[in-house]
């Protein structure tokens, strides 16, 4: 059974700022999309068009339209922000694009053209220094006609990519990898993962995109037919790209109020840390009912929401252990009256707001909202009083 957003959650949701748009004001986000898509533009020598949608979209182009299964789990209302039984907001920026191939249809001549989706997309993930519930994604596709188009230009493409994101004369250690990745609407899918320096100066490889060409079962429920038309499609997270690109740790300094945060946020210069405020850790000890429910993702979104306009002084929240109810000291099963088939899960919050100190109160405060809106059990371990 869905569950549907309640018009404040809506609202709230829609609220949010585009940081690529540039209509929202400047931001450095849309810098370093100008620069992908130009890149992109010279590397094929075509032009571009870019599509602003409204995030609300009709659920079947953001999953039936792209190849998915009417049973993926995606779909469940613990992964995906429904608004009614035929309209969500976008999971990912490619659910524009059943709606531009739709609009292709005419097209009878020599066609090659890149188009450019960006925007925000909503969905559950987890509570970290890299991820939000609505981070930025564009979807970048090739689409020609009367014309082929492989690996290799998928291979120049992420290539292209991957300069303009760490260009090689500012990063001379960068170095990318392909791997094969599944997606439902393409085929010879790749995963993109680029090996960068951290700000602690430790090396790790990321994701960076998810790409293909484009599978032919998407563009025939668009009317193309795929004898005739071609294409490739790269996905990327926006806000993992400009980070990487700036040397910025924290997604939350993205939308940071601070005046020497925010005035390092309108250009592509390295960014020169300032001085955080020291995060408060606060452990909890819930029990939850369903076993599959003690997620760090599902946990990390629901933590989120129990927090409200206070959500972006959740640094981080880590699940430090999963114990089934039979492997629990008798005395910690009736300390916590954990009943069979239940979990006890051992949380971790890291609270740390971006301009200042919590006292101890404010901190047992946010503690406590989090663990009421997550445990699941019968006793309940409060401790702001």
């Amino acid at each position: 059974m869905k569950k549907y957003l309640s018009p404040t959650e809506l609202n709230s949701a829609l609220a949010l700022r585009d940081l690529s748009d540039p209509a929202e004001g400047p931001h450095a986000m849309q810098l370093l999309l100008d620069r992908i898509t130009t890149a992109l533009e010279r590397l094929w020598n075509i032009g571009s068009d870019t599509h602003r949608a409204s995030p609300l979209v009709a659920t079947s182009d953001n999953y039936d339209r792209l190849g998915y299964s009417a049973g993926d789990v995606t779909r469940d209302s613990r992964y995906s922000r429904h608004v009614s039984p035929t309209v969500m907001l976008r999971s990912h920026t490619s659910a524009g694009v059943p709606a531009l191939l739709d609009s292709l249809r005419g097209e009878l001549g020599h066609y090659d053209r890149l188009h450019i989706l960006p925007g925000l997309v909503y969905r559950r993930d987890a509570a970290d220094r890299t991820h939000v519930g609505a981070p930025h994604q564009v979807d970048l596709w090739r689409i020609k006609s009367r014309g082929l188009l492989g690996a290799g230009d998928l291979q120049t493409m992420m290539a292209a990519v991957v300069e303009a994101v760490l260009p090689a004369a500012e990063n001379p250690d960068v170095q990318w990898r392909a791997t094969p990745s599944t997606h439902s609407y393409t085929a010879a899918g790749q995963q993109l993962d680029v090996l960068a320096t951290m700000p602690d100066g430790t090396r790790e490889w990321l994701e960076l995109a998810e790409c293909g060409l484009v599978a032919a079962p998407v563009l025939r429920g668009s009317g193309l037919d795929p004898r005739r038309w071609a294409g490739l499609a790269l996905g990327m997270g926006l806000d993992r790209a400009l980070m990487l690109n700036k040397g910025v740790g924290d997604i939350r300094l993205l939308r940071s109020g601070i005046p020497a945060v925010r005035s390092q946020l309108l250009d592509l210069q390295p960014y020169r840390a300032i001085s955080v405020m020291p995060g408060v850790n606060r452990d909890l000890s819930l029990v939850i009912t369903d076993p599959a429910d003690a997620d760090a993702e599902l946990l990390g979104d629901a933590a989120r929401a129990a927090l409200g306009r206070d959500a972006d002084v959740l640094a981080a929240l880590e699940v430090r252990a999963v114990t089934p109810t039979a492997e629990l000291p008798p005395a910690a099963v009736d300390r916590l009256r954990i009943r069979p088939g239940q979990v006890n899960v051992l949380l971790r919050l890291v609270l740390q707001p971006l301009d200042r100190t919590l006292t101890h109160t404010e901190a047992n405060g946010l503690r406590d909202r989090v663990y009421l809106a997550l445990h699941q059990g019968q006793v309940l371990e409060l401790i702001a009083g």
